[in-house]
């Protein structure tokens, strides 16, 4: 799996976690148990956490920068 590849993954999962709270919460306020949903969300939440480490992997490999910038900041 390639970096880009784990990128994206990882995009699209933050965007379906972000879905699955609204959903969460629009449960909560109809009053129905949201037990399976919170189950639902550590579960990707997990997943995220485990692309993450495989994508610094991969920039590690590929000898990418190690030190963390910000996009457009300054080099002093």
């Amino acid at each position: 799996m390639g970096l880009e590849h784990v990128r994206s993954e990882i995009e699209h999962m933050r965007a379906h976690v972000g879905r699955q709270r609204k959903e969460i919460l629009l449960l909560q306020r109809a009053g129905i148990s949201t037990a399976s949903a919170e189950l639902l969300l550590t579960r990707m939440l997990a997943k995220i956490e485990v692309l993450c480490a495989e994508r610094d992997r991969l920039k590690k490999e590929q000898g990418g920068p190690t030190k963390g910038r910000v996009l457009g900041g300054r080099i002093w």
